[in-house]
Formats: structure tokens, C-alpha cells, sequence
């Protein structure tokens, strides 16, 4: 099947049809998408052991000025295990937590975020059970990683969103909503939908593409671990809005932010090599698309097939068609 949602009207000033297709198959990307789950996992090992999740370095010291006391979680001597997300820090006047509630907390912390419906499983029943609790912010987060692992989506979207309310420059799960939702617009999106979610993640990009540079380095990591980390953030958002702007038919712009996001990734994901080669190849600079294409299909995965066809498309119109100057 092809997915056939990309209206690509106003990509250049040559003629295109007015409904472009991506040749994009939907069960090729969805066993994309679950690899680079794995790969938002692996991310997420890394940022939930720094406090790089919750933006958290910079959220302690904006509590920390009004008095806020902090509670670290609990360390584990066991490595394999998947790091816990460091909990928001307590307002000074707060009661103090149950004996109950720190044991619960502890346990959806050592659930291991390799096991996706375990994590939210007891994410939403400590939810739940404690409404008010001061570990809010630390369980919305780790839940919308759990969730968009798990392929629900929009339950991803309901914890993101809770959680940049309590927490804005929680860059991580900006990041994770900025790419993640402009991704979920199909030909069965209703209009006004579509619309509202390629603005949000346009926001939601923009905001996590401005903040992340001012995080400050926790003391516990190294200068390269930390750029790291910032990038894949960066990467994220940037792919999130070369998206927004695709979608919207303006390909220049979507060329800008797709070549940060490959850039910057210390993991480059393949749909932002195909995403940049159709931005390039839509727009007449058909040698940028077939570099793109290549370093795609370059990377094991179910994107490898399309891209080479792409690539060798994109060959085709170099030999036929004037390529724009850049």
C-alpha cells in the first residue's frame, strides 16, 4: 500500500501534480518506525541517566532560587538496567511523601523502558492511584517515550503535552513530540487535524531548537556525552520542523532543517536522509537528492529499497532536466 497524505503543491516552481506521492509503503515505515523506537530507547537510557529528560539540570536550579528541596532517585549498581528519569524537584511547603508512594515510584522507576507496556502499565496506575503526586512531571515524561515505543501515539501526545505544562524545557520530550507528530498525518487526517498538529510541532521544534543550546552540562557528564545528547535533541526538533515545512509545500526551508538534522545526529535517521532527498529532488537540485537518496539507502533498514529507487529517479531527472543552481 501507499501512503499517498503528502500534498506537496508549491515544492518549486516547475509543474508538479497537485498531490504528490512519497511512494512511502506503510508497512516499510512502520518497521522503520519500530527500529528507530529502539534507537529513541537507546537515546532515552542516555538522557534519563544525565536528568537531560527533563531538562532537569535547569529546572533544579529554577526551584532550587525559590527554596525547592531536591530528591534524587534511587541509584542502581545494576547496568544493564535502563536508567530512572530524575524526579522534578519539591516545592519547599510540600507534605511529605508516603512511605506507599516513594515504594510505587521506585517500582515504575526499575521497570525497565525495554519493556514498554510494563512502563506504562505502572506509569498510569501510579497516575491513578497518587493524582497529586510530586513525581508527576518525571512519570508524564518517561510515558510518552514508553508510548511512542509502543506505537501509541496519541497517548504519547497526551503525556508529552502534560509534561511540557509542568516542565517547558523539558527538551527532550519537545523534541520527541516535534518529530513524532507531523509523522502521524495520513491521508485520513481530517483537514483542521492536520493543520493543528503541523502547528504544534512547529512549536513544539522551535522551542526545544531554542532552549537546548542553554542547557547547562550536569557535573556527572563529559563534555562529548553532553553534545551528544543536545544533538540527537537537536536533530529531533529539526527533523520535526523540515516535516512541518514539507507538508506546508515549502521544500527551501525544509532543505535547511533536514540538512542540521543529518548533520547534528550522531545517529542519522534514514527517513531524514529519504525526507531530505524528496525536499532536494522537488526542487530541482537533483545531485543534493541523489546524495541523500545513497546515504539512505546506505543504512540497514526498510527504507533501503525505496531510497535506492528514489535515488536512481533522481539520476534519471539529472539526465533529462535542468537542475537548479543552489
Amino acid at each position: 500500500m501507499v501512503l499517498e497524505s503528502w500534498n506537496l503543491k508549491g515544492l518549486s516552481n516547475r509543474k508538479w501534480p497537485i498531490q504528490m506521492t512519497l511512494d512511502w509503503d506503510c508497512t516499510r515505515i512502520e518497521q522503520e518506525q519500530k527500529r528507530m523506537r529502539s534507537k529513541t530507547r537507546l537515546w532515552l537510557e542516555i538522557f534519563t541517566a544525565t536528568g537531560l529528560l527533563l531538562g532537569s539540570c535547569g529546572i533544579a536550579m529554577a526551584q532550587g532560587s525559590q527554596g525547592g528541596q531536591s530528591q534524587p532517585p534511587a541509584q542502581s549498581s545494576d547496568k544493564s538496567k535502563t536508567p530512572d528519569v530524575a524526579p522534578l524537584s519539591l516545592d519547599a511547603a510540600a507534605p511529605p511523601v508516603s512511605a506507599e508512594e516513594e515504594a510505587a515510584f521506585k517500582a515504575f522507576q526499575a521497570a525497565p523502558m525495554s519493556d514498554a507496556k510494563q512502563k506504562i502499565q505502572l506509569g498510569e496506575a501510579f497516575l491513578q492511584k497518587y493524582p497529586e503526586t510530586h513525581y508527576k512531571s518525571s512519570v508524564y515524561a518517561a510515558l510518552a517515550f514508553a508510548c511512542v515505543q509502543d506505537g501509541q501515539v496519541q497517548k504519547m501526545q497526551e503525556y508529552g503535552e502534560k509534561e511540557i505544562v509542568l516542565a517547558p524545557n523539558d527538551v527532550s520530550t519537545l523534541a520527541l513530540l516535534a518529530q513524532t507528530l507531523p509523522r502521524t498525518i495520513n491521508s485520513s487526517t481530517p483537514q483542521a487535524d492536520a493543520a493543528q498538529l503541523l502547528a504544534k510541532a512547529e512549536k513544539y521544534s522551535k522551542q526545544a531548537i531554542e532552549i537546548t543550546p542553554a542547557l547547562p552540562k550536569p557535573a556527572n557528564m563529559t563534555d562529548d556525552a553532553f553534545a551528544a545528547a543536545k544533538n540527537q535533541n537537536l536533530a529531533m526538533a529539526h527533523s520535526g520542523l523540515g516535516l512541518v515545512y514539507i507538508r506546508r509545500g515549502r521544500s527551501a526551508e525544509a532543505i535547511t532543517e533536514l540538512d542540521e538534522a543529518v548533520k547534528i545526529d550522531p545517529n542519522p535517521d534514514p527517513v531524514n536522509y529519504y525526507l531530505l532527498g524528496m525536499a532536494n529532488k522537488s526542487t530541482s537540485h537533483f545531485d543534493d537528492a541523489i546524495a541523500a537518496f545513497n546515504k539512505c539507502a546506505a543504512i540497514t533498514g526498510q527504507m533501503q529499497n525505496i531510497c535506492k529507487t528514489q535515488a536512481e529517479d533522481a539520476k534519471k531527472k539529472s539526465a533529462t532536466e535542468l537542475s537548479a543552481p543552489k
